[in-house]
């Protein structure tokens, strides 16, 4: 290691006046600099390169990043924070190369900066404008400013060399990113994890999987898989397209809605199970579960109903969770199931699209990714890390949206903990001022949560939930889901929910917004038949 490098102490050196913060990194001591966002330096002749895996310099060693420009002696280049040195206009890229010291974590080892203010957050967001209140972070997420430009840099890099970036970069960065989320998840091994595009294409995987044991004799035709009524609509059909259609049973679980209890769920869960296995007559291959539903959205018990198809002898467990990573707490060797997905979009900042897939080891080898290329058969980690040219840079920004968690005042945690607080607090304001209820107990909530709509909206069916959407949005200038509930009771007066996110960009106006809108349109006797209604 070169004796005396530039340290960068995680606010870039001033220069005629000018901080330029360091993008969060510490600095290391006595003259060797740690790339903190979990790259192990890289040395040559005598020159550190820390270039995030992303910049290069040629000749003048000139870097301009973040808009923070250093230069000293013609031969130093501050990148993102990072020390930047070449020789002969070779760079080291060491993105990707991290120093693992007994399974420490990636994610936990990342840069340790300052905790952003609430002016920095909002800049972060200051894409979105202020025109719409968007209550719905649930449906596409959102991706922070810094992490949008950490991806820039890196589609810069593949347009500009795309051979080094597919042939020397690729697979070293796609390995950081799933060593972030193995820490993220208390996954065992880095091996178990996978990154796809979507939690639909990780339900996938798994259905593929159940249908070749089907097709090659190992179930038998008519064995059940068990999923959720509520499970989103996409992972249904692909139940339907891979599993029925190969000979398999698929039995829903029929949860009732508005939700009381935990219990309502494990109680309606059994029943299920028992008609699956058709007393005795079929096997329970596998278990879909929802971590989260998304439309009614609920919490679900995913390690009690985990545990509940260990002892009914369920073969598999698949855990849909679309919407948990930076939604709930997650530790998937507690939960115990066989498979686990989420999208890394929803709730966590990356762009557009990433989710990992979680598998344990045994039956890793069996699983294949939907798009067969030049990796079949070395794996699903390795089949899902290359599918073809394409950009891969949505799978690569994880650690820099971990970075950018971990600079939120008390890091994932307290962010999982706020958002579900304030969301329950802006639900139970909204249900007072429309006269209704929320659709489950708060401890069944996560950072969205359901609220009845009035019934004097008349809102009777799927059609009539869209339009009102649609008439909030373009009328009103507030995003948010609507839900119609076709499996209400008799009594029950209010036949259509609004599903309402919080995240860190939401403020209470937000919510203010749409109480008022809802409000108006009471006052004003408003009824979904007027949207329905063919223009004069």
């Amino acid at each position: 290691m070169a004796t005396d490098p530039a340290t960068v102490k995680g606010d870039q050196a001033e220069e005629d006046g000018d901080r330029a913060a360091a993008n969060g990194h510490q600095a290391a001591e006595d003259g060797e600099i740690a790339a903190a966002n979990g790259h192990q330096a890289a040395e040559e002749g005598g020159e550190i390169a820390a270039v995030n895996g992303h910049q290069a310099a040629e000749d003048d060693d000139r870097a301009a990043v973040n808009g923070h420009q250093a230069a000293e002696d013609g031969d130093r280049a501050a990148v993102n924070g990072h020390q930047a040195a070449e020789e002969r206009g070779e760079i080291a890229a060491v993105n990707g190369r991290r120093e693992e010291e007994d399974g420490d974590r990636a994610w936990k080892k990342a840069r340790r900066a300052e905790t952003m203010t609430a002016e920095e957050i909002r800049l972060e967001f200051a894409h979105h404008g202020s025109e719409m209140a968007r209550v719905n972070n649930g449906s596409f997420g959102c991706c922070p400013a810094s992490v949008q430009a950490a991806q820039r840099r890196l589609q810069d890099l593949w347009l500009r060399h795309p051979e080094k970036f597919f042939c020397d970069n690729l697979q070293p960065w796609i390995l950081r990113s799933r060593d972030v989320i193995r820490g993220l998840i208390n996954a065992d091994r880095v091996e178990e994890v996978s990154i796809v595009d979507n939690a639909t294409t990780a339900a996938a995987v798994v259905f593929q999987h159940v249908q070749r044991a089907f097709y090659e004799g190992a179930y038998a035709a008519g064995d059940s898989i068990v999923m959720l009524h509520y499970a989103y609509g996409s992972v249904k059909k692909s139940a339907q397209a891979y599993v029925a259609g190969a000979g398999g049973n698929v039995v829903e679980v029929p949860l009732p809605f508005p939700v009381r209890s935990e219990e309502e769920v494990v109680v309606e869960f059994r029943k299920a199970l028992e008609v699956a296995k058709d007393g005795g007559k079929r096997k329970v291959r596998l278990a879909v579960i929802d971590h989260i539903t998304s439309m009614p959205c609920v919490v679900i018990p995913v390690k009690r109903l985990t545990q509940i198809c260990r002892e009914e002898g369920v073969d598999q467990v698949f855990i849909d969770a679309a919407h948990a990573i930076g939604n709930v707490e997650v530790d998937v060797r507690d939960i115990g199931a066989d498979f686990y997905a989420s999208n890394l979009y929803k709730w966590f900042f990356c762009p557009p699209s990433a989710a990992l897939l979680y598998t344990k080891l045994s039956p890793s080898s069996s699983l294949h990714h939907p798009i067969v290329a030049s990796e079949y058969g070395n794996g699903l980690p390795a089949e899902s890390a290359w599918v073809g040219a394409r950009d891969y840079t949505p799978h690569l920004v994880v650690p820099d949206a971990a970075a950018f968690v971990s600079r939120l005042p008390g890091g994932l945690s307290a962010l999982i903990s706020r958002n579900k607080k304030k969301v329950v607090e802006m639900g139970e304001m909204l249900a007072k001022a429309w006269g209704t209820a929320l659709g489950c107990p708060p401890e069944m909530a996560c950072a969205m949560v359901m609220v009845g709509l009035p019934p004097a909206l008349r809102v009777e069916g799927d059609g009539d939930a869209q339009r009102l959407r649609r008439h909030l949005r373009e009328a009103y200038l507030v995003e948010v889901p609507v839900y119609y509930n076709p499996r209400r009771a008799d009594d029950d007066a209010v036949s259509a929910y609004a599903r309402i996110s919080h995240q860190v960009y939401n403020l209470e106006d937000d919510y203010l917004r749409l109480r008022d809108a809802v409000a108006q349109l009471v006052a004003d006797g408003f009824t979904c038949a007027a949207l329905s209604s063919p223009p004069p």
